[in-house]
């Protein structure tokens, strides 16, 4: 739903999202591909937005990373924190909204602190998203890079896009948009998992499905040997997601 002022009022309780987490974590082959694709450009203090069940995040922590979780929801920054507290990396978790209008006052204490910051299916929820590529930016420290991972596509935009309340889809044109009205600059761009278009088309576009079912996740992991290997041949010039690097 909609506040009076046009700005996406998320709810405290997100059960499609939540069911959409618990079913990819366990896509362990699936998790690992996504993490090393986005850790060459990781390096130094590390802020995860949105880390939701810790899919990815703790990809991080069994390398003893030095990364700060965040989330929107308190429900998720709990579990985040029973999950993961006692890792050697952690350096906190912090409940994050990077549209707050408040952001100045509550997260000043941020500001300039972090040398990587990364948002994994994140940008795609948020109804100013322009926004919150700014509110980031003031988190980097100078010469910071922001990394930023969302869907692609206008046209594979389908009912479990609607069920996890996503605003819209990107290409490498839209999403490095937000990285040139904020002043960065941009330092890689590319498409990731090419085969999962096929799936996301099926899914939710032909069989009429809101969430991902998780039989569909099961065979699609252990098939990501094979689909790994067609992102090289295709040299990431189509893909499900879209990311864009950029630096402060």
């Amino acid at each position: 739903m909609k506040n009076q002022a046009g700005k996406f009022k998320f709810k405290e309780i997100d059960t499609e999202g939540e069911e959409t987490l618990d079913v990819i974590r366990f896509a362990d082959k699936f998790n690992r591909w996504m993490f090393e694709t986005i850790r060459p450009h990781c390096q130094g203090n590390i802020l995860e937005i949105g880390s939701g069940l810790g899919n990815i995040s703790q990809f991080f922590l069994e390398e003893d990373a030095t990364i700060t979780l965040s989330d929107i929801r308190s429900n998720y920054c709990k579990n985040l924190e029973e999950h993961f507290g006692k890792a050697t990396g952690l350096q906190g978790v912090c409940l994050l909204d990077l549209t707050d209008e408040a952001f100045d006052l509550k997260f000043k204490h941020l500001f300039d602190s972090f040398y990587t910051i990364f948002a994994l299916n994140v940008v795609e929820h948020i109804f100013d998203d322009e926004l919150a590529v700014a509110n980031c930016k003031k988190l980097l420290k100078k010469g910071g890079v922001l990394l930023i991972l969302v869907p692609s596509y206008a046209f594979l935009y389908n009912d479990i896009d609607r069920s996890l309340e996503h605003y819209r889809r990107y290409n490498k044109k839209s999403l490095s948009l937000l990285f040139s009205k904020n002043k960065m600059t941009i330092i890689k761009k590319s498409y990731f998992n090419f085969m999962g278009i096929f799936a996301w088309f099926i899914s939710g576009k032909l069989q009429g499905n809101k969430i991902i079912p998780q039989g569909q996740m099961k065979l699609y992991n252990l098939l990501v040997p094979f689909f790994r290997i067609i992102d090289i041949l295709t040299f990431r010039q189509i893909g499900l997601s879209t990311i864009v690097v950029g630096k402060k």
